[in-house]
C-alpha cells in the first residue's frame, strides 16, 4: 500500500524542464553534506561548469580560498538547517578563477519526519548591481565630501519643519556655529528679528514647498550677532513618490560683491557726471569768452562816449550802460569759474582763519530770523586757495541757504580734517583734505533737484531772484583748486553742501603773484587783438588816454610789428587767439628777445597753462576783458 498519491510522471517532468531550462539564475541541489547533485543552465552559465564536471562535487569549490578557510561554506549549511533558511551576498569562483559577487540562498530539503534530505540552492549574479551600489557610495561619498569641503557657500539640509540636518564647513565659516552647536535647531536663527516678526523663515519654506525653488536676497545674523548680507537658495527635497522629504539651502555671503557694485556704480555716476560737466565747462567757457569781446567792444565804446557827451542826461544813460555791462561781465565771470577758465591768485591759507575773518558779511547775507554758527575744527588747516573766490562762493552758498529758509532758521559752517581713499569722494586722489561743510535746516530739495543743481542757469527760485550760476561757481572755484564738493538733500530736512580742499603742507611753496614794476612811463603800445572790432576800438581808448598804439591781429603780425619798430615798450594782447601763437606763447618770445619790453595778458578766459600752471603768469601783468578806461589806465600804470 502507498501513503499517498503519487505524483504524475508528467508533472515531475514538467518541473525538472522548468528548473533546467532557467538561466538567469543558478538552482541546484546539495546532499546533506553539500555535495553538488543537481546543476541547471543558469549554474553553467555563471559557474561555467558542465553538469559532468560538477555534480559529486563540494558546493565549497565556488568559494574563494579565504571563505573556505573561514569556514563559511559549511556554516552557511549549519544555519540554514537550524533556522530553516540561510541567505548572504558575497564573492564566488566561475571555472576560470574568476569572481562574481551572488546572492546566495540556501533552503533545507526535510521528509515528513523533518529528516534532512539536503539542500536547495540557488545564486544569482549580482555583480552588475554591486558595481552600481559602490559606484553610488562612491559617488555619495564624493559628494559629501565636496560639499563639506566647499567654504564659500553655506550648505546644510533642512526637515520639513526647518530644522537643521547636516551643516558643511562653509555654513560654519560664514555663520560662525559648529556642527554640534547647530545640529537640531530652527534654520531661523539666521533671520533678523524684524524678518523673523514678519514670518519670513516660514513664508521661505512654503514657497520653496510650493514651487520647487525659493530664492531671495536679504540680511542675516551670524553667531556672533554681526550681519552680512545673503543670497539664499532653497531647494525642495522629495522622493520617489513625490512626497516632501526636506530642504536643500545654499547660502553666499554677498556682502562684499554688493559693496563693490555700489562703488562701481557710484564711481559709474560720478564719471558720468564729471563728463558731463566737462562738456558744460567746455561749453560756457567758449561762450563767455566771446560774450566777454562784444562786453569789451560795448565798454569801450561807453568809455569813449563818456568823453565826448557832457551833458547831464547822456551821462545819466552811460551809467545806465556801464552798470548793465558790469552785470554782464559779473555773470560772465561765474560762467568761467563754472568752466574752470577763470585765472586765479592761490595762496597759502589757512582755512580757519578765512573763515573768521569772513564771519561779520556771513552773518550779513541773511535776516534777523536767521543764526549762523561757525564750528572750526582746531589747529591749522592750511589750503592753497584764491582766498577772494572762496569768500565768493561761501556766499554764494549762505545766499542759497538763506532763501531756502524765508521764515528764519538755522546755518552752520562747519570744518574737518579727513583722510579720504581715492575716489571715495568724486575724482580726488587719495590723501588729506580739508572739509567745509554748510548745513542748513531749510526746505531741502528733491532728488531730481539735487543732482541738477549745479549746472550752469539751473533755478528753482522765481523769475528774477536767481541766474542760477551760483552753486556753478562754487563748483568750478572748487575744481579748479583741486578740490570737490557734494550736496547732501532731502525735502523738508534741508541740505548739506561739503566742500572738500587738499591739505597742504605749511612752508609749500607758493606760486609768485603778479609783480608789479617801476619803470619809466611809456607811450608805445603794441596791442594785440584778432577780434577786429574790440583791436579798432581799443586802439581809440590807447589813444584816448596818451599812448601811441600800433596794432596787430596775430601774433605773427605782433612779431613782425616788433621787428619794424624799435620804440614799442609795452605788449598788450589777448591770450586766446585760434590762429598760430597765442597769446601766452607770443607773450615768451617777446620776453625771451625785447627783455625791456613790458607785458600785458587780457582774456575773457584763460588758457590751460594759465589755469594749470600759473608760473606762466611770472612777470606779466593780467586784465580781465571786458575793461572799462579806468581799468586799462591802471594796469598800464601796474605796467610801467
Amino acid at each position: 500500500m502507498h501513503n499517498s498519491s503519487p505524483v504524475p510522471l508528467v508533472d515531475s517532468d514538467r518541473f525538472r524542464l522548468l528548473v533546467a531550462s532557467i538561466t538567469d539564475y543558478a538552482i541546484f541541489m546539495l546532499t546533506p553534506d553539500g555535495t553538488v547533485d543537481s546543476w541547471n543552465a543558469g549554474a553553467q552559465r555563471f559557474k561555467g561548469y558542465r553538469e559532468e564536471e560538477i555534480l559529486g562535487r563540494h558546493f565549497s569549490t565556488f568559494y574563494t580560498e579565504e571563505d573556505r578557510a573561514a569556514g563559511i561554506p559549511a556554516r552557511s549549511l549549519r544555519m540554514a538547517e537550524e533556522e530553516g533558511r540561510f541567505e548572504a551576498e558575497g564573492w564566488r569562483m566561475r571555472k576560470d578563477g574568476t569572481c562574481f559577487w551572488a546572492n546566495v540562498i540556501i533552503d533545507p530539503i526535510k521528509d515528513e519526519n523533518g529528516r534532512l534530505l539536503g539542500f536547495a540552492k540557488i545564486t544569482r549574479d549580482i555583480t552588475e548591481r554591486k558595481m552600481t551600489q559602490e559606484a553610488l557610495q562612491k559617488s555619495e561619498q564624493q559628494f559629501r565630501l565636496l560639499v563639506q569641503g566647499v567654504t564659500d557657500y553655506a550648505i546644510y539640509m533642512l526637515d520639513t519643519n526647518g530644522m537643521i540636518t547636516s551643516w558643511n564647513a562653509g555654513a560654519q565659516h560664514i555663520k560662525g556655529y559648529t556642527v554640534s552647536e547647530i545640529i537640531g535647531n530652527h534654520f531661523s536663527r539666521f533671520y533678523t528679528v524684524e524678518d523673523q516678526a514678519l514670518g519670513i523663515p516660514q513664508r521661505t519654506l512654503k514657497i520653496a514647498s510650493a514651487e520647487g525653488r525659493y530664492e531671495q536676497e536679504g540680511w542675516r545674523v551670524r553667531k556672533d550677532g554681526s550681519r552680512f548680507l545673503a543670497n539664499v537658495v532653497v531647494d525642495a527635497i522629495r522622493d520617489e513618490l513625490g512626497q516632501l522629504i526636506g530642504f536643500a539651502k545654499v547660502t553666499r555671503d554677498i556682502t562684499e560683491k554688493r559693496a563693490a557694485a555700489e562703488q562701481l556704480e557710484k564711481a559709474n555716476t560720478a564719471l558720468h557726471q564729471a563728463q558731463k560737466m566737462e562738456a558744460l565747462g567746455q561749453l560756457t567757457g567758449g561762450v563767455a569768452h566771446d560774450f566777454n569781446n562784444l562786453l569789451a567792444i560795448l565798454s569801450g565804446g561807453v568809455d569813449m562816449l563818456s568823453l565826448q557827451l557832457r551833458g547831464q542826461q547822456e551821462t545819466r544813460m552811460l551809467d545806465s550802460m556801464r552798470r548793465a555791462i558790469e552785470r554782464g561781465a559779473g555773470l560772465t565771470q561765474h560762467l568761467l569759474s563754472f568752466a574752470r577758465q577763470q585765472p586765479l591768485k592761490p595762496e597759502q591759507c589757512n582755512v580757519n582763519t578765512v573763515l573768521s575773518n569772513f564771519e561779520t558779511v556771513l552773518q550779513r547775507a541773511g535776516n534777523a530770523g536767521i543764526q549762523l554758527e561757525l564750528a572750526l575744527a582746531p589747529g591749522k588747516h592750511v589750503a592753497r586757495i584764491d582766498p577772494g573766490q572762496f569768500q565768493t562762493s561761501l556766499l554764494n552758498l549762505v545766499v542759497n541757504a538763506c532763501d531756502a529758509m524765508p521764515h528764519g532758521g538755522h546755518i552752520v559752517i562747519k570744518t574737518a580734517a579727513r583722510q579720504l581713499q581715492a575716489h571715495e569722494i568724486g575724482s580726488l586722489a587719495a590723501g588729506s583734505y580739508i572739509v567745509i561743510s554748510i548745513r542748513d535746516n531749510g526746505s531741502g530739495m528733491k532728488e531730481e533737484v539735487r543732482q541738477r543743481a549745479l549746472e550752469p542757469f539751473f533755478t528753482t527760485k522765481d523769475v528774477h531772484k536767481g541766474t542760477g550760476l551760483g552753486l556753478s561757481q562754487v563748483y568750478g572755484f572748487m575744481t579748479q583748486s583741486g578740490g570737490d564738493l557734494t550736496i547732501e538733500s532731502k525735502p523738508g530736512q534741508g541740505t548739506l553742501i561739503s566742500l572738500y580742499l587738499p591739505v597742504v603742507e605749511e612752508d609749500a611753496a607758493i606760486a609768485n603773484d603778479v609783480e608789479e614794476t617801476k619803470d619809466e612811463y611809456t607811450e608805445h603800445v603794441l596791442l594785440v587783438e584778432d577780434e577786429i572790432d574790440l583791436l579798432t576800438l581799443g586802439a581809440e581808448l590807447f589813444r584816448a588816454i596818451g599812448y601811441e598804439v600800433h596794432t596787430a591781429s596775430s601774433a605773427e603780425e605782433a612779431v613782425a610789428q616788433l621787428a619794424l619798430h624799435d620804440n614799442i615798450d609795452i605788449l598788450f594782447s589777448d591770450v586766446m587767439m585760434p590762429n598760430g601763437l597765442n597769446g601766452i606763447e607770443l607773450a615768451n618770445l617777446v620776453r625771451e628777445r625785447y627783455p625791456h619790453i613790458k607785458i600785458v595778458l587780457a582774456s575773457g578766459y584763460a588758457m590751460p597753462a594759465l589755469q594749470n600752471n600759473l608760473q606762466d603768469l611770472d612777470g606779466f601783468t593780467c586784465i580781465n576783458k571786458p575793461y572799462q578806461l579806468s581799468d586799462l589806465a591802471r594796469v598800464l600804470r601796474r605796467a610801467i
